[in-house]
């Protein structure tokens, strides 16, 4: 059995899609897209350990999340599934289809975060670090809107709020997930990317809203060069939140990796 709590979407059977949030979220992020944009599709979403409702027990690593999912795949008995990540959610995605090939159709990576800059990762470690909690809930709304959400339908935003906001210590609130293993995630991105199977269809959407980029040079060369024509590169015109700002395009996406 698996140690994860999964969000489930649309019916009992049917083409399965596994959906992996970013750092610091849940798997309830995907509700939107799966019941308004992919209705028929059977979604599943987990909290990522160290996330939302999941586990947080360490180790707080790439081989002990792809453990999880492997466990909560094969507890399911889906076959081989579209594999949808986002920013870490793609890196994880990534070290899935690299270890268990057999449990992956397709890979759709929205704005994935893969083999970043140890640097620049200490520094967003750090400043989580130094502010892991907010005032308000208005503060944690402003939060959100300077930092990817800005472009998000509002109701969206209110979902993200009433799911992931908690009560901290001395009156303030915070996101639900476990402060040491985000922290280690961010030193998980700092490892080298890995790459899927070079016949597995793949698509990476670049939101070119962000800066810095969190798609490296090095890892879209690899990739394409890897994968050649089962490999496409989408450039589109959002901040890093892809899924919730551009909904109806992400849905005609996964659908085209069906």
């Amino acid at each position: 059995m698996s140690d994860l709590h999964v969000h489930r979407f649309g019916p009992e059977t049917g083409r399965v899609v596994l959906a992996l949030h970013g750092v610091t979220g849940h798997g309830k992020r995907w509700e939107a897209l799966a019941d308004e944009h992919l209705p028929e599709l059977r979604v599943l979403a987990p909290d990522l350990r160290g996330h939302g409702r999941s586990t947080g027990v360490p180790p707080w690593n790439f081989e002990t999340v792809v453990a999880d999912l492997v466990a909560l795949l094969e507890a399911e008995g889906t076959g081989p599934v579209v594999l949808v990540g986002h920013s870490f959610g793609g890196a994880c995605a990534l070290h899935l289809a690299h270890r268990r090939p057999d449990l992956v159709r397709s890979l759709v990576l929205l704005d994935s975060a893969i083999g970043l800059e140890p640097e620049r990762m200490l520094d967003i470690a750090l400043s989580s670090l130094a502010h892991p909690d907010y005032d308000s809930v208005a503060q944690a709304r402003r939060d959100k809107q300077e930092t990817g959400w800005g472009s998000v339908a509002p109701r969206l935003l209110e979902a993200e709020l009433d799911e992931h906001l908690v009560p901290t210590a001395n009156g303030q609130v915070g996101w639900r997930m476990s402060i040491p293993a985000v922290n280690s995630y961010w030193g998980q991105l700092a490892r080298g990317y890995v790459l899927p199977p070079a016949e597995l269809p793949t698509v990476l959407v670049q939101a070119m809203r962000v800066r810095p980029p969190f798609l490296t040079t090095e890892f879209a060369a690899a990739i394409s060069e890897r994968l050649g024509s089962n490999f496409r590169l989408l450039q589109w015109d959002c901040d890093h939140m892809v899924a919730q700002e551009l909904p109806a395009e992400t849905a005609a996406l996964i659908r085209s990796m069906l």
